[in-house]
Order: C-alpha cells, then sequence, then structure tokens
C-alpha cells in the first residue's frame, strides 16, 4: 500500500497542537531521558515506541475508565485506547525531531461485526524517503506488535472479506472524527457507543 501525505509538507509531522503537544513539559522530560539512553535516530524511535507500548497501558485492556486524548495526559497518567497512545508516540517522536504521521485502519471482529477504527503511527526517520507505520497499541494474547520498519509488525492484520480497511493517507493532525468522540466521552464506556466506525 502506498502511503500518502494529507500534507505535502514534511514540517507539519513535525508540528505540536493541543493534541501532539511534545512541547510540554512532560513530553519533553520523557523525550530526553528515553534519548539520553539511545544513540540515533532509529535506536531513539524504537525506544519511544517501546516505552508507549509496553509502558502506557490500553486501558480497554487494562480496565481504566478514563478517557485521555492529550499527548501529554496519555503520559501522566499511562493510559489511553489505540488513538490516544499514537498522540503520545507521535509527540515523543517528534519531540526527538523524527517526522511522524497519525494514520488508521478500520478492523472488525472475525465475523465482520463489531467495527471500530484503529490508530497507529507512521514514522519517517531523517535521511530516508520512506514512512513506516508501527502500532503501540500494546501487546496482549493474540498481539504480538513489534517495532520494524522494513515489514510490518501490526497488532491485527487487516482482512477485506470482513470489511477492514487499510487507510493510505497519513494526517498531520488526528482526524476530527476520533477527536470528536474522544473530547465528547466522559469515560470509556462513553467512548464506545459514539466512537467511529469508519472514517
Amino acid at each position: 500500500m502506498e502511503l500518502i501525505q494529507r500534507t505535502p509538507q514534511l514540517s507539519a509531522y513535525l508540528g505540536a497542537d493541543d493534541v501532539v503537544d511534545h512541547e510540554h513539559p512532560l513530553a519533553r522530560e520523557t523525550a530526553a531521558r528515553l534519548a539520553a539512553a539511545t544513540t540515533g535516530a532509529y535506536a531513539y524511535a524504537e525506544a519511544a515506541y517501546s516505552f508507549v507500548r509496553d509502558e502506557i497501558a490500553h486501558s480497554q485492556d487494562s480496565g481504566d475508565l478514563k478517557v485521555t486524548w492529550r499527548a501529554s495526559d496519555v503520559l501522566a497518567w499511562r493510559t489511553g485506547i489505540c488513538c490516544a497512545k499514537a498522540h503520545a508516540l507521535a509527540a515523543l517522536l517528534r519531540a526527538g525531531g523524527i517526522p511522524a504521521a497519525l494514520c488508521y485502519q478500520r478492523l472488525a471482529d472475525d465475523d465482520g461485526s463489531n467495527p471500530f477504527v484503529h490508530g497507529l503511527v507512521a514514522l519517517r526517520l531523517p535521511g530516508t524517503g520512506t514512512w513506516a507505520r508501527v502500532d503501540a497499541r500494546g501487546n496482549k494474547p493474540g498481539v504480538h506488535a513489534q517495532f520494524s520498519l522494513d515489514e510490518e509488525r501490526l497488532a491485527w492484520k487487516v482482512r477485506p472479506e470482513f470489511g477492514a480497511v487499510d487507510y493510505p493517507v497519513l494526517y498531520d493532525v488526528p482526524h476530527p472524527a476520533v477527536m470528536d468522540a474522544l473530547k465528547a466521552a466522559p469515560d470509556r464506556p462513553s467512548l464506545w457507543p459514539i466512537y467511529p466506525t469508519e472514517l
């Protein structure tokens, strides 16, 4: 699949806003700590990925009822759904000078029921001309996502026969349909009925 930048300027994928708020002190502190323990952009990107995947719980897996969406809140509370965790990873990558995009899949259960939008991050290491998608959702039995820039090792494979879709667009800011739901939900049980099933 060919990934498509929604915004042509690569600098847009280094920007900060109220969601991917990598200028927040906690994001900067976390990025500095990861950078101090690594050498080079690849090692930093892998460390940031592993931190978000392993140290920030997926709220559905852990049972946490909080809904987070701002990257600094995800880092502070150490919880979030896939899209919130993607915001945190994008913030850490951008804080390290690595362009990071938000991208999405439409997934569903084995029979095609319960479709939902799943959030990923695409990154582009300095000096390369290609984007690579990674999935920091968090592993669990049956889910074994890994950091890989050569071959995608995401949480789930898209199965078109069940209505699943790989969306090719790389967003410099989160998709508004996702953000509308995250901002409107007071808790996670309130989130799922309004969460987008497609983009």
